[in-house]
């Protein structure tokens, strides 16, 4: 791809080639180990005239959310997080029986199901069949589909006309960026709002987050360049939140342009992106030079353990483990297995790796000296559910932004 996703510009610059790699989610069960395992470009590019960064290479939506490994309602962080901003905006928003709240790659229900708890109706879409079928049987209404023009036309020509509309880590997943924020002005039109949380590009450069880089992720998103977008599209962002969640995250507030302005909490961080150089080459540069010396330094931690008698495991099968495993050459010559809580993983094995992906009571049985935490972004929550683990002498090690043992 040589043209911005976003505005069109072009060429893009090189920012971090991570090679050819396997799809982040696609777990193998015992007998496709044996077959060839496709590969694909993974290569983030930066977009100087709009400051978007993003990948060079798309895989076909169908090959990555036909069938999904991810339930978001596995992770009670996360459902905790969803519960609070859905109560929040019943509140503010005055939501009630006669208002409709939908969200976009709406999963299992985990954020709809909040708002139906509070007596307000609620629609959701997704691509993912099973993940559909999941939400459904939870009573939550799903549209299996892939948003965009068509389908936002779809939704209006039945009468659905969303008071909130959520877009919770999906921007960053669509080809289509232009056709799926241009459905999303058709259906909000100026009487609903858009509430959007997408990766802060800020965090993962800060925080050498490099492993959020995986196929499913085509876009890394400053302020700089979401406001671009949706201004392309009508739209206007009134407010912005810095949030924790996801290693570092942003939460916005949209609503079409002839019914909202800017607020100031987006002006000053758009002017705080002009500071460090949102469309800037210097630091994505950085950047890439510290993914690669953080390489070294894991992957010599691992090796040193090792040499001493230690045995290692892993925690979290997390889209963003493969990436850092993949990348680094971390496989089974280092690490055990991974456990993972989620009973939709277990019993599958890593992409590129094969390491098995076990439960997490495996870590007491076997208990290996240390854990490499891959799924770091729930670190506080992992922790504490395997107290038992620490408590019998077991140790994290937590690999970013710099490999450190807890």
């Amino acid at each position: 791809m040589a043209d911005c996703r976003s505005c069109g510009a072009t060429p893009l610059h090189s920012v971090l080639d991570l090679g050819d790699q396997p799809l982040a989610n696609r777990l193998r069960t015992e007998e496709q180990l044996a077959e060839d395992e496709p590969r694909f470009p993974l290569h983030l590019t930066l977009c100087l005239a709009c400051g978007l960064a993003q990948l060079t290479h798309s895989v076909p939506p169908q090959e990555l959310f036909t069938d999904y490994p991810y339930f978001s309602s596995v992770i009670p962080s996360l459902v905790g997080h969803a519960r609070s901003i859905a109560l929040r905006l019943v509140a503010e928003r005055g939501l009630g029986p006669d208002s409709l709240v939908m969200e976009l790659a709406s999963n299992d229900g985990y954020l709809l199901q909040h708002y139906r708890d509070a007596g307000v109706p609620v629609l959701g879409v997704d691509p993912a069949a099973n993940i559909a079928a999941a939400a459904e049987a939870r009573g939550i209404p799903t549209r299996c589909a892939f948003f965009g023009r068509d389908v936002a036309r779809e939704l209006v020509a039945e009468g659905h006309r969303p008071d909130v509309l959520h877009a919770n880590n999906v921007l960053a997943h669509v080809p289509d960026l232009n056709g799926f924020v241009a459905g999303i002005a058709t259906l909000i039109g100026e009487h609903g709002r858009l509430v959007a949380e997408s990766p802060y590009v800020k965090d993962l450069l800060d925080q050498v987050e490099f492993d959020t880089i995986y196929h499913e992720h085509l876009c890394y998103f400053s302020l700089t360049a979401l406001d671009r977008l949706m201004e392309r599209h009508g739209l206007v962002i009134e407010d912005v939140e810095r949030l924790a969640i996801h290693g570092g995250s942003v939460r916005l507030f949209v609503a079409a342009a002839s019914v909202a302005e800017r607020g100031p909490r987006v002006l000053e961080l758009l002017e705080e992106e002009r500071g460090w150089g949102a469309r800037d080459r210097e630091p994505y540069e950085r950047f890439a030079q510290r993914v690669r010396e953080l390489g070294h330094e894991l992957v010599g931690l691992l090796d040193d353990l090792r040499a001493g008698g230690s045995t290692l495991a892993a925690y979290g099968a997390a889209a963003k483990g493969s990436t850092l495993l993949n990348t680094f050459g971390i496989g089974r010559e280092r690490l055990s297995y991974i456990a993972d809580a989620s009973p939709h993983k277990q019993g599958r094995y890593a992409p590129g790796t094969g390491l098995p992906i076990v439960p997490p009571e495996r870590l007491l049985e076997d208990r290996p000296g240390y854990v490499l935490l891959l799924a770091w972004n729930f670190a506080d929550e992992i922790v504490a559910q395997q107290r038992a683990y620490r408590e019998a002498g077991g140790r994290f090690i937590l690999p970013v932004p710099a490999p450190r043992v807890v």
